[in-house]
């Protein structure tokens, strides 16, 4: 499943999350204010910025990137 680490208050964030929804594609959403996925997010992305999305195995930051695969492959 699509994983979306966030922060609720990001814009770019919410331009993801809002077009997931609009397209009923299921998300697991990770806020990065929980300490767990906020390392998790460094772990994995190396970089402490959002939005930044996990699938199979792509990983990518940047809410139009990210949209665009979106349109892309689902």
């Amino acid at each position: 499943m699509l994983e979306l680490y966030v922060m609720d208050t990001c814009p770019y964030c919410r331009k993801v999350m809002n077009y997931l929804e609009e397209q009923n594609i299921k998300y697991e959403k990770k806020e990065i204010g929980n300490s767990e996925n906020h390392r998790k997010l460094l772990e994995i992305g190396g970089i402490d910025q959002v939005p930044f999305m996990v699938d199979k195995n792509n990983k990518m930051y940047e809410s139009d990137d990210i949209i665009n695969y979106i349109k892309n492959n689902y």
